[in-house]
């Protein structure tokens, strides 16, 4: 298939923004583009990324990038996401994982305060999925667009589509939400929090005012590595890494398994452009979701006007399918038009990136109005 042109990298200011918490600042986040805007701004397909993620779904910035965005696989000419039908267009979240990587443009707790001088730490506002929503309905309202095609997410972009959905449900015919859910269960806000646990028990940590002494290094590669091992099936751990029967650890308590110390290593390595206490503002946005923000699922539900699509992964240990499940059976039962539709493959939660194309016809199939699974 024909590839993407070199993607620009975008900025997009908004002074005053008020926080679904109250606190008003100024943001700025990057964002980027794929297509052509039709002449009536009809063909805008919103893509919103995960926790770890940033705005780079597809394409690449430069000829010498290793890899494309995260779902070059499925946006592009031709694509599940035709980019010759579609313009679709992606943002960097608020307190984005890692605002010190120069492909990434953030407001964060890693942010100058320009009350201070000296970069927000633990005084930056709790910000929730709806923040990130509103600013990117901002940054659409800019640009002369007052309505969606569709909006398409995975992970913690699963929340901001679905929460799309409900706040603005004018503006959003078609909502996607892969690898999601309506709401966390206690089982999965727990979960979370052991990321959060691993940056603060580092002592360099320092209550999150070390950044004029450096990351803590330790914490963010424990995180990461909660991160990676939760979202990751058994069968492709086992793959990566050696099977445990080193001889060391069975007569010295201080030594580690090779597969730990493995483990370690491919953290550290993807640690280079993450703050630390951005993991805790992503954490506690993620925990504190729930579509609609605030108050009982299925009431908020109520007032979805889009057809729905849910595509969890069999096999997540993460988002477990049963929170997908959950909020599609709330929108049947509400009479609204809801489809759930697998993804299987080897990777557990990341089958939503690394094993989307096996439903791409699917998703295509949904773009254009098809009938799907049950």
């Amino acid at each position: 298939m024909e590839s993407l042109p070199l993607v620009e990298k975008r900025q997009f200011s908004l002074k005053q923004f008020q926080t679904q918490g109250g606190a008003v600042l100024d943001v700025t986040v990057g964002w980027e583009a794929y297509g052509e805007l039709n002449t009536d701004a009809s063909n805008v397909i919103l893509i919103t990324h995960y926790f770890s993620g940033n705005s780079h779904a597809a394409g690449r910035y430069r000829t010498s990038d290793a890899e494309p965005g995260y779902w070059d696989a499925i946006i592009g000419p031709g694509k599940a996401i035709d980019t010759n039908r579609f313009y679709v267009v992606s943002v960097d979240s608020l307190a984005n994982l890692q605002p010190l990587s120069p492909d990434v443009i953030t407001t964060g707790p890693a942010s100058i305060n320009s009350a201070t001088g000296h970069p927000y730490g633990l005084d930056f506002p709790v910000v929730a999925i709806r923040d990130f929503v509103n600013v990117q309905k901002a940054l659409l309202e800019s640009l002369g667009i007052t309505a969606l095609y569709a909006v398409v997410g995975p992970s913690m972009g699963s929340f901001q589509a679905l929460d799309w959905a409900v706040a603005y449900p004018d503006w959003v015919p078609r909502m996607a939400s892969v690898i999601g859910a309506g709401q966390l269960d206690a089982w999965t806000v727990l979960g979370l929090e052991r990321w959060s646990d691993a940056v603060k028990s580092d002592p360099a940590w320092q209550g999150g005012d070390y950044y004029a002494s450096g990351q803590p290094a330790k914490g963010i590669n424990q995180a990461l590595g909660y991160l990676f091992l939760d979202a990751t099936a058994p069968a492709s751990i086992n793959s990566l890494y050696a099977p445990p029967i080193d001889e060391l650890p069975r007569t010295d308590i201080r030594a580690r398994h090779q597969c730990v110390t493995q483990h370690l290593a491919a953290m550290a390595a993807k640690a280079e452009f993450v703050d630390a206490n951005s993991i805790l503002y992503l954490v506690r946005a993620s925990q504190n979701f729930i579509a609609g923000f605030s108050g009982n699922l299925k009431d908020n539900l109520e007032r979805v006007q889009a057809r729905c699509l849910f595509m969890p992964a069999s096999h997540d240990r993460l988002l477990m399918p049963y929170l997908a499940r959950h909020a599609h059976e709330l929108l049947q039962s509400l009479g609204k038009d809801s489809h759930y539709q697998e993804i299987d493959g080897i990777w557990g939660h990341l089958d939503g990136i690394a094993s989307i194309t096996s439903q791409a016809e699917t998703l295509r199939r949904f773009l254009e109005g098809g009938i799907m699974g049950k």
